[in-house]
């Protein structure tokens, strides 16, 4: 164990994305998830969104690329949002399908095979891969990728 560690916990802060456009992402995320943009610019040049889920500040938006989300390339796999339940992971699933959203996988599917934990794979307006996923109510359903976790080959 580190040092720090052994002094304090550290755990994720927020998560910066950069999108091509930042009305579009904002909308998105608002709407299937339920953030609040707490402070923005629309600067030419410097376009960013703060959101939030309360107090808390959850993903900024940084208006600062071009093209789709490369998968291919080094960095970001997938963000994963955790909820409390598989109602939750459902109404969030409804969300997204409204707003358009590609899914890797129909419905809520387990993180493995036998797996109590599980949720939904899809795709944000640029292309950046989402989980919403729970820690149980999901055994019982067939994975979707045989021997491997779920969200790593979507």
């Amino acid at each position: 164990m580190t040092a720090i560690a052994e002094q304090t916990r550290i755990q994720t802060g927020h998560v910066g994305l950069n999108v091509t456009d930042l009305a579009r992402a904002k909308a998105f995320y608002e709407s299937v998830f339920g953030f609040q943009t707490i402070k923005e610019s629309t600067q030419a040049g410097r376009e960013y969104a703060f959101l939030a889920e309360g107090d808390t500040l959850v993903l900024t938006l940084w208006r600062q690329s071009e093209g789709r989300f490369a998968k291919s390339a080094p960095g970001l796999h997938h963000l994963s949002f955790m909820v409390p339940d598989v109602e939750a992971v459902r109404v969030i699933e409804s969300k997204a399908r409204a707003a358009g959203a590609p899914f890797a996988y129909d419905g809520v599917v387990p993180h493995a095979e036998g797996a109590q934990s599980g949720g939904v794979f899809f795709e944000d307006p640029d292309g950046v891969r989402l989980e919403v996923f729970t820690t149980s109510g999901v055994e019982g359903q067939s994975a979707p990728t045989e021997g491997a976790p779920t969200c790593g080959f979507f």
